[in-house]
């Protein structure tokens, strides 16, 4: 996985402290995380798995044999760029270090190639006794981060090594080890996404395919890199993403009202939607009649990118995509230019490809004149590679 993701497992021990690491979730999302918590069965008896359900918003499973045709152990190993186990009981540690995969979160520690951070929490004797101390030593060889614990007062009434560290230091420890790329920490970005639809009567209107995929994996890899995000989003299927500002509209018009409402104080500004070029010149408030229906007036639609760009303000940064049926280099200059963005991709769409689709191809202009080729990209990739651009024109 690259160093942009914030996509984490949270694996959660069977300890009393299992309690605090629902506050250390909410802190997680807080920060842009997307958080996939697995608990181990018996940490279950301590916070329960509906519980980590409606604070992840995620499904939850403890055992390799649920969803077996999914390879939970494989698939969630594979998506999560870091992995976080809190607390970690001396069992739990234990079974790490010896290689055991005897419950869904120890599988995926087994299978994963990101960096594991674990948090022990426990008694102190239990924390100085030689074979925690030697587990701890091996897992740290393997390069493993294991934090030492806070001193305090545990549940037993006892004082001492042993007690799960505050929350806001976890999280200092976590984001270094996660090697993460927050380089978008405090900057807005706002984005546009789908297909806008013009009413021809309450039936029917003018659309196009967008589905709305390449807009949505702009905001997701925005959000991960910890910009605040506001996605414009029109007659799209996909999901709406937790932690971005969602707001949802049909027409060119409305889309245009909500990217003029949020452009002024967004640092960068992708226009990654399919604006419908032509509107009816009137709507119908009924039903047309079939026999009626010969043809339609049409007038333009505002070019949304290209009066927005036209305010922009130096440390500002513009990015606009042009569909075509071929890839016509000078025909994207001149829209780059018209459209006064500085960054724009091309994408061939003839006979209905990208749209609908997870990969992409095209080509990417910079107002410099440079040209970048995309190749059989996933959406997710392209959508880091135009940040990293705009980044760059940012300086």
């Amino acid at each position: 996985m690259h160093g942009y993701g914030r996509e984490v497992i949270l694996g959660v021990g069977g300890g009393i402290a299992a309690y605090k690491s629902c506050d250390l979730l909410r802190r997680l999302q807080d920060r842009g995380f997307a958080v996939t918590v697995v608990p181990t069965p018996s940490s279950l008896n301590f916070v329960g798995a509906a519980t980590w359900e409606a604070l992840s918003g995620r499904s939850v499973t403890t055992s390799v044999f649920e969803d077996v045709h999914e390879v939970k152990h494989v698939s969630l190993a594979k998506k999560a760029n870091s992995i976080l186990i809190a607390p970690a009981t001396a069992d739990l540690i234990a079974r790490i270090a010896s290689g055991r995969a005897d419950d869904l979160l120890t599988n995926c520690v087994l299978a994963s190639e990101s960096p594991i951070m674990i948090v022990p929490a426990m008694h102190p004797a239990m924390w100085k006794d030689p074979a925690t101390v030697a587990n701890v030593q091996t897992l740290r060889e393997r390069g493993f981060h294991v934090i030492e614990p806070d001193t305090g007062a545990l549940t037993s009434g006892d004082t001492g090594v042993g007690r799960f560290p505050e929350t806001s230091r976890i999280l200092e420890e976590f984001e270094k080890v996660a090697n993460l790329s927050s380089d978008l920490k405090g900057l807005r970005v706002l984005v546009s996404a789908g297909g806008t639809r013009e009413a021809i009567d309450p039936v029917r209107y003018i659309g196009n395919r967008s589905s709305g995929k390449q807009g949505y994996a702009v905001a997701r890899a925005a959000l991960k890199r910890g910009a605040k995000v506001t996605l414009v989003t029109a007659n799209s299927q996909e999901a709406d993403i937790d932690g971005v500002e969602m707001i949802h509209v049909e027409s060119a018009d409305q889309m245009f009202s909500q990217m003029q409402a949020h452009f002024s104080k967004s640092t960068i500004v992708v226009m990654a939607a399919a604006v419908a070029d032509s509107k009816p010149s009137s709507s119908a408030h009924e039903k047309i009649k079939k026999s009626d229906l010969v043809s339609i007036d049409l007038i333009p639609n505002v070019d949304i990118i290209a009066t927005l760009a036209a305010e922009k303000k130096s440390g500002q940064i513009v990015i606009a995509f042009a569909a075509e049926t071929s890839l016509d280099r000078q025909e994207a200059t001149r829209k780059m230019k018209a459209k006064s963005a500085d960054i724009l991709y091309l994408n061939n769409v003839s006979e209905g490809a990208i749209f609908n689709s997870e990969k992409t191809s095209g080509e990417i202009f910079l107002s410099d004149g440079s040209i970048s080729i995309i190749h059989e990209e996933s959406k997710d990739t392209l959508a880091d590679i135009l940040l990293d651009k705009a980044l760059g024109q940012l300086g």
